[in-house]
């Protein structure tokens, strides 16, 4: 399968890369170039990543970028909740890649917190959502079982995240996997994104991204609250 062999909604646009170097570079400059425009446009820009392993280059490539980067605020689609020096924390990730030469100049909002448990970890991170400019810029990732953000099937609390005008910005999530305590921005939030790219990989996720297409069951697969007129769609093998 090829991702011009998908039926694509219309105002979907897809890019396929021959490797994830390429697409990395090629996100990172087109990331760059929409933070310099509403840098331009407002006098700030706000960018909105996810973590996981697949990020790294493009976080890497974008360090790179000339950008007046004292004005950009970038925070997490979602966390786990793990201390920042934990391996599996996004936050951690981020200031590993990201934050960085020029581009530690960034303000960063992250949403861990040391809390009592999982769902105050959540209010708290709420609340300092609120702070949270207009989302300029947003990337999404997407797990083989449909899953975006941490909005993640069968999870409690799922129905309240994937409202379609929820007013809670941040929500506690349980993953299937270990870590498995989770913070995820709220689908009403994230959607309302000015700029929203969904950047996968491999032939796997390009299938899921198939039966993603073929259905409207959100709750069963999250990713489709997304899959909306001016999405770009980032894809290598």
């Amino acid at each position: 399968m090829a991702i011009s062999d998908l039926k694509l909604p219309q105002g979907v646009s897809a890019h396929a890369y021959k490797s994830p170097v390429l697409l990395a570079e090629s996100l990172a400059l087109n990331v760059a170039k929409q933070l310099s425009d509403a840098i331009d446009a407002q006098g700030t820009a706000t960018l909105v990543v996810s973590g996981g392993r697949s990020p790294v280059a493009f976080f890497q490539h974008l360090a790179k970028q000339t950008l007046d980067w004292s004005n950009v605020v970038i925070s997490l689609a979602d966390e786990r909740w793990v201390p920042v020096e934990h391996a599996d924390s996004n936050a951690g990730l981020i200031k590993r890649y990201l934050l960085q030469g020029q581009a530690a100049k960034a303000q960063f909002l992250s949403l861990y917190s040391a809390s009592a448990n999982l769902e105050q970890a959540a209010e708290q991170a709420d609340r300092l959502l609120s702070e949270l400019p207009v989302i300029d810029v947003l990337i999404l990732g997407m797990g083989d079982d449909g899953h975006t953000a941490s909005l993640f099937p069968n999870s409690p609390n799922l129905a309240e995240a994937l409202q379609v005008d929820g007013v809670r910005r941040c929500w506690p999530m349980l993953a299937p996997t270990v870590p498995h305590q989770r913070l995820t921005m709220s689908r009403a939030l994230l959607a309302s994104a000015k700029h929203k790219i969904l950047s996968i990989s491999g032939q796997s996720k390009l299938t899921t991204l198939s039966f993603a297409l073929a259905g409207d069951d959100v709750a069963e697969m999250p990713v489709r609250a997304f899959l909306q007129p001016t999405l770009e769609i980032y894809w290598c093998p």
